[in-house]
């Protein structure tokens, strides 16, 4: 099986450098590693560093990066997409690679996030190489549990049935896709299994530069929630779970907001999005326009 690891990057130099130093103690190593970048400013200093790195250009936003990624593939089997500020294990790919030859019928696998600095003040690539280190988990490397989608940070995706059926990433959700990982498991999903991994394992440290402005997430919170519902990839609950939980999160804690999060910003984004949806123009795209 020739498995490539792509990553798409913006203005994280600096911590993709170490992403990649990690990615080289992979005891299977990828038959092709590829960066795709906007502009030459996102990868400073890596060439050099990093010669058996394949770096590529698209348009900025995570959906037509890792479009442009899937279109130089052509000769691999699958792709493990990961964010450009994840640090895997060792053996990530080695056990990702035995889980997709062990079970045929799979077609996406997401690995297991031992910490998400997304969900908080962010974790250091230091703090982040010391949880990978620390990790004791003692059980079946090869253990898998049906899943409703893969975590864009990490997963994994067979290429034949994406090609024979012709999927690819939806452009419709640009800049941070916001659930375009969901979106495009969930539509691969529907031909064949999705399985969460225990024994592929890594550290998302949720570094905050290089994210999308707090009224443009804000925004997309709303809107790419309901363009995915009307889609048919996002289970409307779920969907209508998702804008309530993010607006109601916002509001109530946009009077007194971590230092890390734009909560006023992102609330401003949740009513304008409200205000588009009743206007009959609500639509991700529309972010561009903020």
């Amino acid at each position: 099986m020739r498995i490539a690891i792509g990553i798409a990057t913006r203005g994280r130099a600096p911590i993709l450098a170490e992403v990649l130093a990690e990615l080289a103690r992979q005891t299977r190593a990828p038959d092709r590693l590829l960066v795709c970048h906007v502009d030459a400013n996102d990868i400073t200093g890596l060439p050099a560093r990093f010669p058996a790195v394949e770096f590529i250009t698209a348009p900025a936003g995570l959906p037509r990066q890792r479009n442009a990624i899937l279109d130089a593939i052509g000769d691999c089997d699958a792709v493990l997409f990961l964010d450009d500020d994840f640090l895997a294990a060792p053996d990530h790919l080695a056990v990702t690679e035995r889980v997709l030859a062990a079970h045929p019928d799979c077609v996406v696998t997401t690995g297991t996030v031992i910490a998400d600095g997304a969900k908080g003040p962010g974790i250091t690539v230091e703090e982040g190489r010391a949880i990978l280190g620390d990790d004791r988990y003692s059980g079946d490397p090869l253990a898998v549990a049906p899943h409703f989608n893969g975590y864009g940070c990490n997963m994994a995706l067979r290429l034949a049935p994406m090609r024979a059926h012709a999927l690819r990433f939806d452009e419709a959700l640009p800049l941070y896709g916001w659930y375009e990982d969901l979106d495009l498991t969930r539509r691969l999903g529907a031909h064949g299994t999705i399985l969460r991994l225990a024994g592929a394992r890594g550290v998302h440290l949720g570094t905050k530069s290089g994210r999308v402005p707090g009224t443009k997430l804000g925004y997309s919170q709303v809107a790419n929630s309901l363009y995915l519902a009307r889609k048919g990839s996002y289970p409307w609950n779920r969907a209508l779970r998702s804008v309530a939980r993010h607006l109601a999160m916002n509001a109530a804690r946009a009077p007194f907001p971590e230092p890390h999060v734009d909560r006023l910003g992102r609330l401003r984004g949740n009513l304008i999005a409200l205000g588009d949806l009743l206007r009959g123009r609500m639509h991700p795209m529309r972010v561009l326009e903020l």
